[in-house]
């Protein structure tokens, strides 16, 4: 499990290096300039080329780049000074400093806006996560237990439908009933407390949660179909093992596998932003955060948004492998 570990952590790391290094460049290409928009409309180009030689913009790609990896791991000391201006931006790790820049716009070190972002960004993946799994596995298994019946037809039907109605769409439907006629719940905003916070998830988590669910009932009804016609599963029925039992002890137990793989995928991608339901429902996630980091073309926040949604996926997909040794053993070789 060791080895399998390293190995799976190195190529992750390697795919992480590669990501940040194409949006480096995808970031270096885009159209706009970072230093017009600071300075603003009006201001005089010798202005804006001073702001741009003040940030290193008007230096080549390749020094840009040497220099945001230098800054992205650096040694330092344990204790920082917020007046030190060599490592006023940076979050040590004992002697390992970790450092993203300063937000072009807000002046705040990136690492600092990502933390603020962040449990946010957790509260509304878990919450929409537990959704999609809750609803997926009861309606997938309730449709292949009565397969053919109106039961099955209907579930099949209703995934059709979550799968092809834009998450926006379902999302304003949930404010209008639930929040605008019923009074339920808050129409958008996170709170300031956590009562707060656990009522104003409700309906971004719904939004993305129904959205998701809509696929894992497709998934778990077909992997539960197919477990099912297994040898195995006829054969505690035909010893005389109830129906549920074998549906719960054995059956499902082997749908989590590749259910497994697609929870991992979501709860990176969520994690790293569910932008059009945050900027819906005014939530203070991650993905508000990079949305407005690329309108206003502030590159460290960029970067940083691009850095933390990929690991997130990374580590998710890495925790998920290393799950598959503990559900099956057949997985354990090399």
């Amino acid at each position: 499990m060791l080895s399998r570990a390293l190995r799976r952590l190195g190529a992750s790391t390697l795919v992480l290096w590669g990501v940040v290094t194409l949006a480096f460049v995808i970031n270096f290409a885009l159209p706009g300039d970072a230093a017009r928009i600071l300075a603003g409309p009006q201001a005089r180009p010798a202005d804006v080329a001073r702001i741009r030689e003040k940030l290193g913009l008007d230096q080549p790609l390749l020094v840009q780049y040497r220099r945001f990896l230098g800054r992205l791991l650096h040694g330092g000391p344990s204790s920082l000074n917020p007046r030190d201006e060599a490592h006023g931006s940076c979050t040590a790790l004992g002697p390992i400093h970790v450092d993203l820049g300063v937000s072009y716009q807000q002046r705040k070190p990136v690492l600092v806006l990502l933390a603020s972002r962040l449990p946010a960004s957790l509260l509304l993946a878990s919450a929409a996560l537990l959704v999609q799994l809750l609803l997926g596995i009861l309606a997938g298994t309730l449709a292949a237990v009565r397969k053919g019946s109106i039961l099955d037809h209907g579930v099949v039907s209703l995934t059709l439908l979550g799968v092809s109605t834009p998450t926006f769409f379902l999302g304003l439907g949930l404010q209008y009933l639930l929040a605008y006629r019923l009074r339920w719940l808050p129409f958008d905003g996170y709170g300031t407390t956590w009562p707060e916070r656990l009522r104003s998830v409700i309906l971004p988590a719904l939004t993305l949660g129904f959205f998701g669910a809509a696929y894992y009932t497709r998934l778990v009804r077909d992997e539960v179909l197919g477990q099912l016609r297994q040898d195995y599963a006829r054969t505690a029925l035909a010893k005389g093992a109830s129906r549920l039992r074998v549906l719960v002890v054995h059956v499902l137990r082997n749908t989590l596998l590749p259910l497994l793989t697609v929870v991992g995928l979501d709860f990176g991608a969520l994690l790293g932003g569910a932008i059009v339901t945050e900027k819906l429902f005014r939530w203070p996630g991650l993905g508000q955060l990079s949305v407005d980091a690329v309108v206003e073309r502030d590159g460290p926040v960029i970067l940083g948004t691009v850095l933390l949604a990929s690991s997130a996926v990374i580590l998710a997909n890495l925790l998920v492998d290393l799950s598959y040794a503990l559900l099956d053993p057949r997985s354990r070789s090399p």
